[in-house]
């Protein structure tokens, strides 16, 4: 069940990603501005990030089992859509919006992997599922290549064909754990309520900042590479997937740690790093050896804090609200890396350099240190025995 999510997770994030490494090639082509080509790799992270409140509260109610294949076969519509029939700002942008759907996916494995689980090995679980951002590994190391070695549309293809199969194992192989807890009333309510949850909000922040800063990076740094180190769209394509790699990688070692210490020192050495790491970025130094050791360290910050973010949603979440929490956080996690994209963009629009991007985020991880250390610690405790 574990693997079956996994790889649904990763191919629907696959689809997710696919407009982000044809930035560059969309702005040629298109004719777009630095804020247009932004908007453009955003569009999909907004949109794949509040559906997920929707999509979480579901699955809490009908089960992955239905959810999973019915999200996969709806996404390859948005992808051959753009493949083949989008060929305007505003056709591209519908596309994306809809695109989005694919990055919901992330809501229904989490309570579904959860539920498979006992509480000491959830952490570790659950970072395994992560491998599923991988998905956008695959969209930066494939997309732009297999465009250049075949035609357009043809990765698009590829992820909808994948997607079509993985929807019929999916519908016959995937299924939910019988005793799984199944909440009453409605998804309005359920929602209000996980709303108004001290955990929901505090963990939402954390998150926003964890894989909100992934996110963000994946999609925006082959832009950023091609803008201040001048390389090449497929280089800046191949080292931004080196960059999700360990990033993905680094999500169970996360979620591992928690398990064996517990997620709020797992948290604040992530975040203590990223705001070390964030800094020194900020200087824009030579890409060779600092540069790219500073993006590959706040790489596995990154990762190892979304691990240990929902290692800690497994200790302070009761199960039949896993669903309904894992798509409110979820959502702050996307819409946390909807942002720095286009504030990068502006910030490089009105002074020619990504500076203050880099100080803003330095700021950001700071305060996720400190609110870590004091507000979440009190809350969550720090023993190594699941709350």
């Amino acid at each position: 069940m574990l693997v079956l999510a996994t790889t649904g997770f990763m191919l629907c994030f696959w689809a997710w990603a696919l407009l982000s490494p044809l930035g560059s090639t969309l702005h040629d082509d298109l004719g777009l501005t630095s804020f247009q080509e932004s908007l453009v790799v955003a569009v999909p992270v907004i949109v794949g990030s509040l559906g997920r409140i929707p999509v979480g509260a579901l699955t809490d109610r009908v089960g992955a089992r239905r959810m999973f294949p019915l999200v996969s076969v709806l996404t390859v519509l948005p992808v051959l859509y753009l493949g083949h029939l989008a060929d305007s700002l505003a056709e591209v942008l519908v596309g994306g919006f809809f695109l989005g759907l694919g990055g919901t996916a992330f809501a229904i494995g989490v309570p579904f992997v959860n539920a498979w689980y006992p509480p000491e090995r959830r952490g570790l679980a659950l970072g395994i599922f992560g491998l599923g951002t991988g998905g956008t590994a695959l969209s930066s190391f494939t997309t732009v290549q297999l465009t250049d070695a075949a035609f357009y549309a043809f990765p698009f293809d590829l992820v909808a064909a994948l997607l079509v199969v993985y929807s019929v194992m999916a519908h016959f192989l995937l299924r939910d754990r019988a005793d799984r807890a199944v909440p009453g009333g409605s998804l309005l309510a359920r929602t209000a309520a996980t709303l108004r949850m001290a955990a929901t909000l505090q963990l939402s922040f954390l998150y926003a900042v964890a894989f909100g800063g992934f996110v963000a990076f994946s999609v925006y740094l082959p832009t950023y590479l091609t803008a201040a180190y001048d390389l090449g769209r497929s280089d800046a394509a191949v080292r931004t997937a080196g960059f999700v790699v360990l990033a993905v990688a680094m999500r169970p070692v996360g979620g591992w740690a928690s398990d064996r210490l517990h997620p709020v020192p797992v948290l604040i050495t992530s975040y203590a790093a990223l705001t070390a790491l964030a800094f020194l970025a900020s200087f824009e130094l030579p890409l060779i050896p600092v540069g790219t050791l500073a993006f590959l360290g706040m790489a596995a910050a990154l990762g190892a804090g979304s691990g240990a973010v929902f290692a800690l949603v497994a200790r302070l979440v009761p199960p039949e609200q896993v669903g309904s929490v894992t798509g409110v956080v979820g959502a702050a996690g996307g819409l946390g890396g909807f942002f720095p994209p286009l504030v990068m963009g502006a910030i490089h629009g009105a002074t020619e350099d990504y500076t203050g991007g880099f100080l803003l985020l330095a700021a950001t991880a700071g305060a996720a240190t400190a609110f870590t250390a004091t507000v979440v610690r009190r809350r969550g405790g720090s023993t190594s025995r699941p709350v």
